[in-house]
């Protein structure tokens, strides 16, 4: 392989490690690719005397119709952007992801988002992955994933599952609290725009941990990760794929906080059960019968 065209081969194979399919390029390096692919065609040497000057990162796409790639994205909204996990343990890896998020110019330039970033809590190694839609007042504050009366509840459902909560990984999609006018203890769900531009992290946060189960936590978190517009009714009481790995839709701790009905904490349970018994885990006749009608 050419040392000229080896850097940006092993660039875009990087990318598509990282499950990227669409690449940016501009005027400058348009030249680039075009002499590589009538190399490639040739058979002759390259007249670049020096490696190009690195490729940036994905960003504006525009068609290149000499090269046989699949036609890409022309919105910034619709790139994936790039993100690169450094480190050797999955601690420096989910560190580096955090560095990286903290100023993350695809969420800021938005200029909906609060200015304090709230990442994710939890262990690393976990089987289970939750996946919430944003951090509100409580986790802005203590800049924590699920904390506050939501937190609690959901503390509270882990307990009763036998598992603890920092044997979990726990994430939101968007990692700012999306900002109001005037606002002060009030939130707002987060837009299709702010999820899009923080999605990447959940991508490589997903990549890292590889849980053996993922937990949608809510219709936003749910929608955005499935790309569906479908209710959480409709999506739980099965199981999806992300990334390869099964995702169990259910109901937001706030939601049960708001609606105190046996039968919608009973549907949550259900859920939860699935989950178990796809990690194996025992369930006692006690936890099978949670929120179930009192026999007369």
């Amino acid at each position: 392989m050419s040392l000229v065209a080896e850097p940006l081969i092993n660039y875009l194979r990087q990318l598509e490690a990282h499950g990227q399919t669409h690449v940016a390029i501009d005027d400058d390096v348009r030249p680039i690719l075009r002499e590589f692919f009538m190399r490639a065609q040739t058979g002759k040497r390259s007249s670049l005397e020096a490696p190009p000057a690195p490729i940036p990162a994905p960003a504006v796409v525009q068609e290149s119709p000499e090269l046989s790639a699949p036609k890409v994205s022309t919105t910034p909204q619709e790139a994936l952007a790039e993100v690169i996990a450094a480190g050797n343990t999955k601690a420096e890896k989910i560190n580096s992801l955090k560095q990286q998020a903290g100023n993350w110019q695809a969420a800021k330039s938005l200029g909906s988002l609060r200015q304090s970033m709230v990442f994710s809590t939890g262990n690393p190694d976990a089987d289970v992955m939750l996946v919430g839609e944003a951090p509100g007042f409580d986790e802005e504050r203590l800049l924590e994933p699920f904390v506050g009366k939501a937190g609690q509840k959901l503390d509270g459902i882990l307990v009763a599952m036998g598992i603890d909560r920092k044997d979990v990984y726990l994430s939101n999609i968007v990692k700012f609290r999306p900002s109001m006018p005037n606002q002060t203890t009030n939130n707002r769900k987060p837009t299709a725009e702010e999820m899009a531009a923080c999605l990447p992290f959940i991508h490589a946060e997903v990549d890292i941990v590889a849980p053996k189960v993922i937990i949608a936590l809510g219709g936003t978190a749910a929608q955005a990760l499935l790309a569906t517009k479908e209710s959480v009714g409709g999506m739980r009481g099965q199981f999806h794929q992300f990334a390869g790995i099964p995702l169990r839709v259910t109901y937001h701790p706030s939601y049960i906080l708001h609606n105190e009905a046996t039968s919608e904490k009973r549907k949550l349970w259900e859920d939860m059960l699935a989950v178990m018994d796809l990690l194996g885990m025992p369930i006692s006749v006690k936890q099978r019968e949670y929120f179930l009608p009192k026999p007369v």
